[in-house]
């Protein structure tokens, strides 16, 4: 048995190469006098937005719900308006929209790429629809001119959770860029991670990011006045340092990320399925997800040889005890239950060594041919 484990995501190898960057960054944090919203935050702004394109405005915030916060109430979405999502997320999409008192709408996904199901969307819609939320989730993207064409009749706002979809690309543009407003996480295991929590709102809209930008620090255009109510919510200046160290490294990580992938989707067995992308995506794979009914069978032997996997996301959300006040029966959403119950995350991460994506194809292999 190789002794060597084979890890679902660790930071350290990134932060031993970054180390003395990212020290310099936070001692000239400390030296600054700015702690709050100060240059690096004003810096990382600018340089998100430049690597969104599409004439984006970008404000950080202090995580990625809060970010999904922020665009709700500057859209406008309150107490018992509908928001429609996906329940095979994590639960920070929907507890975002309960933190504004709104109700949350799940709609099934389609199978082939666990994926929003656009075909089922419009039969959910009614009066009370103000939002929906599209989760580019695993670093997959929605069709989003399809689901853009099904929203914008019905003077629906569109908020994309780009939480995993760093990098991601849609027909060439980055997701993110189509919506009215995006959210976006920088949580450690994010394709774009920080070293503790961090967030982002982006939107095209000039007004919109004003709005976002009150609502983040209490509702405050002036100090101490409050033009609206707003949440506390301020990315902070060593996060946003370290971040912009780490986003000049995004590209070359991506890349590592795809390469990584297609040594996974050339070697696996027949008995995985993988989800791939649409036409005109260009996936950036923050997880690699396969599905079998067998998962516990799977991950069991490959946790004997030290190979870490992972489940995102084991109880789909409309089935947990904390939202049962929806109201959801079993099998009211059955692709996602049965997802729920199949999907197996593998080990990928920038650093991850080729060959060790190779010994988890031939440990794969060993167990299910």
């Amino acid at each position: 048995m190789n002794t060597q484990t084979i890890k679902m995501f660790d930071y350290r190898d990134q932060y031993l190469d970054l180390e003395d960057q990212v020290l310099d960054a936070v001692r000239r944090v400390m030296r600054s006098g700015e702690l709050i919203l100060g240059s690096e935050v004003q810096r990382f702004e600018t340089g998100f937005s430049t690597f969104l394109g599409q004439g984006m405005h970008s404000l950080g915030v202090a995580n990625g719900t809060d970010a999904l916060v922020v665009c709700l109430m500057a859209l406008g979405v309150g107490p018992g308006d509908e928001v429609i999502t996906v329940a095979n997320t994590a639960v920070p999409t929907v507890s975002a929209i309960r933190m504004v008192k709104a109700i949350p709408v799940f709609v099934d996904v389609d199978p082939e790429t666990a994926l929003m199901d656009l075909n089922l969307l419009a039969g959910l819609i009614t009066s009370k629809t103000r939002a929906i939320i599209p989760v580019h989730l695993f670093g997959n993207a929605v069709n989003m001119p399809a689901l853009l064409e099904i929203a914008h009749g019905r003077g629906i706002a569109v908020i994309e959770d780009c939480a995993q979809a760093h990098g991601t690309r849609i027909d060439g543009r980055a997701a993110g860029t189509f919506g009215h407003a995006a959210a976006f996480s920088f949580y450690p295991t994010k394709n774009l991670g920080a070293y503790g929590d961090a967030g982002l709102c982006a939107t095209s809209d000039a007004a919109l990011a004003k709005e976002m930008r009150r609502i983040r620090k209490y509702g405050f255009d002036d100090l101490y006045y409050a033009e609206r109510e707003g949440i506390n919510s301020r990315l902070d200046e060593i996060q946003a340092a370290i971040l912009n160290i780490k986003l000049g490294h995004l590209s070359v990580q991506l890349q590592k990320r795809r390469a990584l992938a297609k040594v996974y989707q050339a070697g696996l067995p027949s008995a995985l399925k993988h989800f791939a992308p649409l036409s005109g995506i260009d996936h950036a794979y923050h997880l690699f997800v396969v599905r079998t009914k067998k998962r516990d069978a799977l991950r069991a032997p490959l946790a004997n040889q030290n190979i870490q996997t992972g489940i995102h996301y084991p109880f789909a959300i409309h089935r947990m005890r904390g939202y049962a006040f929806l109201d959801y029966q079993d099998h009211s959403l059955p692709v996602t239950e049965a997802l729920a119950n199949e999907i197996v995350s593998l080990p990928l991460y920038p650093e991850l060594p080729i060959q060790s994506a190779q010994r988890v194809l031939e440990t794969l292999h060993e167990i299910l041919d």
